[in-house]
């Protein structure tokens, strides 16, 4: 009788495991939905449920990438943020309804795949680089299984756009994001021989003048929507305007050893 007690508990766990669903982080690349990798492709047209992040009332850019190949809206699960450049992030208001926010979204997210439902979750570019995702990640992973779909990143697609080598030789690449204050910017601009300047939106008048501060503004290459629809490079000298998107960087190629 010992013996087979000692039986049940493994067999019972591996039957819970069978009827567990599969969380997918899904890179969906940095706009254009021909440099979605293979896996990814295969996982979205799977996956019994499909969850995108957006802002209230609009569609989510990763579910804009997935457009050619998403035919069916029952499979469909949009995460509307509470907040998205209403309040400063870092205001207790926004914290707390993003916290909200993660919270209830892990919660739906676990009823499916407690029922056995695959998830995946849409995220641009790469899910674990800046991705909404990695805060459900944290939430799930320890009760329930994931996989993670890598994605070319945004700032590798918009470099690339940009016909500009991000780095050579021994280059160190920093990457920023455009909400640090002017002085850290310009700090960590002077100490690295390349950057990447992310989340510019209103902060780009900032992130220009961190680039002067620097003497570096001379190297610096905006990139607007970068391998999407309304695509703009240009030098961030001759931009004549402080208007930037959500999906604009700024990019300064490293210098470094050419042989």
């Amino acid at each position: 009788m010992d013996g087979f007690e000692r039986l049940d508990g493994p067999t019972e766990e591996l039957s819970a495991a069978a009827m567990t669903g599969t969380l997918y982080g899904v890179g969906m690349g940095p706009g254009d939905p021909d440099l979605l990798t293979v896996k990814a492709q295969r996982i979205l047209m799977r996956a019994p449920v499909l969850v995108h992040f957006c802002k209230r009332g609009r569609r989510g850019n990763a579910r804009t990438i997935a457009d050619a190949i998403l035919r069916d809206p029952a499979r469909e699960m949009a995460l509307a943020y509470p907040y998205t450049t209403e309040i400063h992030p870092e205001h207790p208001e926004y914290v707390t309804a993003l916290a909200g926010f993660y919270d209830e979204a892990a919660g739906k997210l676990a009823d499916h795949l407690g029922a056995g439902r695959d998830v995946a979750i849409l995220s641009e570019g790469d899910p674990f680089f800046y991705g909404s995702f990695m805060h459900l990640w944290r939430r799930l992973r320890d009760r329930f299984p994931v996989e993670v779909i890598p994605g070319v990143t945004g700032m590798s697609g918009c470099w690339t756009r940009a016909g500009t080598p991000i780095t050579w030789g021994d280059d160190v690449l920093t990457v920023l994001p455009a909400t640090l204050s002017l002085e850290a910017l310009a700090e960590r601009l002077r100490g690295t021989d390349a950057a990447v300047v992310m989340k510019l939106g209103r902060h780009l008048p900032k992130v220009r003048a961190a680039l002067s501060a620097a003497g570096l503004l001379a190297r610096a290459v905006y990139v607007e929507r970068g391998t999407m629809a309304g695509e703009r490079v240009v030098m961030l000298a001759d931009k004549a305007d402080d208007d930037a998107p959500y999906f604009s960087m700024v990019l300064l190629p490293g210098e470094g050893r050419r042989p």
